[in-house]
């Protein structure tokens, strides 16, 4: 018969002052196969408070979710040992400052495990957790979304492969029961199979976590191959909603109510992630998923929302059959000039809806009360009446998004980006442009001599007097901001 260790996993701050919770692990012995016979039964039970998870990375081992926000770990006490990864210093074919990053070697070594039970403390992980310090990311916005809960030490990865590849989501559901009472197991979870994302989210209570910056990778996704999945684009924010794929979270769910989402989805446009689904909507079953293709080429070229189903060499068909008109929702521009989540009417008006009270219509539509009484002249806000017409404040238009400096060693011989192609477009249209053909996504002596004229056109209208040496065609910020080019 088996026999099992059995450890406890509970997230708590060691520190009163630190934001992070971090795993305190306490061993509780082992245990007979009986036991955790009994175990999974009475997870299995219809009523039962506790699920089972089963370990993704080692044969026989599962973890309980609890009610209580702990989380149970069962290990075969003969199970092996298993590798995980140093991380690499700088991301692959990237820049550091001072030059190029011409060896980047990988180096294995064994998880060190919490005595005395080898088996239950080694994170098997997809990808690695490097943060290194100086590099171009190309990322445009938030860190961190105003008021989630930090779980782990926020290392869980590190600069982008691709920043130079459109910014995009990855969305995932955790096959797990929803509601806050599994918050924070779930987080636990990840933490000890080593699949954290930079997200955690309940649709229930509106509960956000994040493992690690949304400006750094993931490692909720495996690689395609040498590529590194969860290192692809700009930045590539990983999204784990408590649920199942089989029972999409968004059936009756109401972004209007739910301010931590709107806060998530506010983040990601601020990123340049564009309201699309480049692969589609994602499929109602696994076998719809299993007949579908995984498409290398709109994976890595177009930015917008994913399924785990639409990444490459990835075999889970999660999140299911969400509904994409709430994922990620109409933008809304606010008259502070901000994007968020919700979902209005694009209309100027609204159509009260049986049961609608203003402050609920408010709320949807990014306005407030006070606004929607002065706008619609309303004696009594109390007496709404199904079918009324009220009017909304103008909306105003968005500005335009331009593409971030990405700093002056992004620009560099074998250097290929659709950044490069737009700053080209934009010389061209400054009649600066020197190109024979194109421009391109290559960076070329062409587009350094273009740049040049733009630095000397541009020095001269403002009276900057730069020299030759500056007008050197290596972009510098003070310029670049000023060429405005167009977000990609």
């Amino acid at each position: 018969m088996t026999e099992y260790h059995v450890a406890t996993d509970r997230l708590a701050s060691p520190d009163p002052d630190a934001p992070e919770l971090k795993t305190e692990t306490t061993y509780l012995g082992t245990v007979g196969q009986k036991h955790v016979d009994e175990v999974r039964a009475i997870a299995a039970l219809d009523d039962s408070p506790q699920y089972v998870k089963e370990h993704p990375a080692i044969e026989g081992a599962f973890m309980v979710l609890r009610d209580d926000d702990l989380l149970d770990v069962y290990v075969p006490v003969d199970a092996p040992e298993y590798r995980v990864y140093a991380p690499d210093p700088a991301p692959k074919g990237g820049f550091a400052e001072g030059g190029l990053v011409t060896t980047m070697p990988t180096v294995e070594w064994d998880g060190p495990p919490p005595a005395p039970m080898p088996t239950v403390g080694a994170p098997a992980v997809h990808d690695d957790m490097a943060v290194p310090a100086g590099l171009p990311r190309g990322a445009s916005g938030p860190a961190y979304i105003s008021g989630v809960t930090r779980f782990g030490d926020q290392s869980i990865g590190g600069a982008m492969d691709y920043p130079g590849n459109p910014a995009r989501t990855v969305w995932h559901t955790t096959e797990s029961p929803a509601g806050s009472a599994y918050f924070t197991s779930i987080a636990a979870y990840l933490i000890r199979v080593g699949s954290e994302p930079q997200v955690i989210y309940d649709p229930d209570s509106d509960k956000i976590g994040q493992f690690g910056p949304l400006t750094q990778s993931g490692r909720a996704l495996k690689n395609d191959g040498s590529r590194r999945t969860n290192r692809e684009g700009k930045v590539c924010i990983q999204v784990e909603v408590l649920g199942r794929a089989s029972q999409p979270w968004t059936k009756g769910f109401n972004p209007a109510k739910k301010p931590n989402y709107r806060r998530l989805i506010a983040a990601m446009r601020a990123h340049g992630i564009p309201d699309v689904w480049p692969a589609g909507k994602p499929a109602a079953t696994a076998a719809a998923v299993a007949k579908g293709a995984r498409s290398r080429t709109t994976w890595q070229n177009k930015g917008g929302h994913y399924g785990h189903c639409h990444v490459p060499a990835n075999s889970h068909w999660d999140p299911g059959a969400i509904d994409t008109t709430v994922v990620p929702g109409a933008a809304v521009t606010t008259e502070a000039g901000t994007h968020t989540g919700s979902t209005p009417s694009s209309a100027s008006t609204y159509t009260v809806k049986d049961g609608d009270t203003l402050s609920a219509i408010a709320a949807k539509c990014d306005t407030t009360v006070a606004k929607l009484v002065s706008l619609n002249n309303l004696a009594d806000p109390d007496q709404l009446k199904p079918g009324q017409k009220l009017k909304l404040p103008a909306k105003k238009t968005a500005a335009p998004t331009y593409e971030p400096f990405p700093g002056s060693a992004f620009f560099h011989g074998g250097r290929h980006s659709p950044i490069v192609t737009a700053m080209g477009r934009r010389l061209v249209a400054e009649g600066c442009g020197k190109y024979r053909n194109g421009p391109g996504p290559n960076w070329t002596n062409t587009d350094r001599a273009s740049y040049a004229a733009w630095q000397r056109k541009y020095s001269k209208a403002h009276g900057l007097g730069w020299t030759d040496a500056q007008c050197d065609g290596i972009p510098g910020k003070k310029s670049w901001d000023a060429l405005r080019v167009p977000n990609v």
